[in-house]
């Protein structure tokens, strides 16, 4: 495959992606003798938009997929968009033209692609206008993102910074207020106001943030934890802590 090109597969991500930029896609490959109700809506829409299909067999789909799970459909296209910091402030203007306060993830170091795409699905479902997230040793956007993710990539931009210390104090600049989870605070998430313009920084799986992440946070908070394990998923935990902020933007 050429460095200009990505691969797309699973069923979500294929019809998310043919309804948002069927300009993107070069060819789509289906598997031989799949024409039920969950495909069909993709070979409707091929034919629509003129891109051309090709049937293949369940082995030639597993070795294009690398053994990821493919629901019989991968996908040839064009890479999208990639977002920098210099986007950043174009994000800001367009959620304040919505009237809608900044609301930003920022991922410090996931670097499991499941991960990653099931944060992008929580972002995507509580309003998150951006995740932000170091270029180096941090999971990008790969087909297995995409798949575990559902859509939300095409809904959420992943803006990929050089320095995420640099990029935080850009936010501050801009009124953001930065709230950061960490296991040591004595400070619970539900004791915090989280209104406003905000941004919740997660920390890399088992490791948490970085020294000079946590620094740079305007506030630190941490999830009551009942029970006999000391911390939840990174993904699930990034979905406890949005949808709180969800909970009082919208009082």
């Amino acid at each position: 495959m050429a460095k200009n090109e990505e691969l797309v597969f699973g069923i979500h991500a294929v019809n998310s992606l043919i309804n948002a930029a069927p300009e993107r896609f070069i060819e789509i490959w289906l598997l031989k003798g799949r024409e039920d109700d969950r495909i069909m809506p993709i070979i409707n829409l091929s034919r629509k938009y003129g891109i051309g299909t090709q049937l293949a067999s369940r082995k030639a789909l597993d070795e294009k997929s690398e053994g990821e799970q493919h629901q019989g459909v991968i996908a040839r296209v064009r890479p999208g968009k990639s977002y920098t910091e210099n986007d950043i402030d174009d994000i800001i203007i367009a959620a304040e033209k919505k009237g809608v306060p900044p609301f930003f993830l920022i991922l410090d170091g996931v670097t499991d692609p499941h991960n990653l795409g099931a944060c992008l699905r929580n972002a995507d479902a509580a309003g998150v206008q951006a995740i932000i997230v170091p270029k180096d040793n941090a999971a990008q956007i790969t087909p297995t993102v995409r798949k575990v993710a559902v859509g939300a990539v095409e809904s959420v931009p992943l803006v990929q910074v050089t320095n995420l210390s640099r990029t935080m104090k850009q936010l501050q600049k801009q009124g953001v207020w930065i709230v950061g989870t960490a296991g040591e605070t004595d400070t619970c998430l539900y004791d915090v106001k989280l209104s406003g313009p905000m941004a919740l920084v997660m920390g890399a799986e088992g490791k948490g943030m970085r020294r000079l992440t946590r620094e740079n946070c305007d506030q630190l908070v941490k999830l009551p934890m009942a029970g006999t394990v000391s911390s939840l998923n990174v993904s699930v935990a990034t979905g406890v802590c949005l949808f709180e902020m969800v909970r009082q933007r919208s009082i």
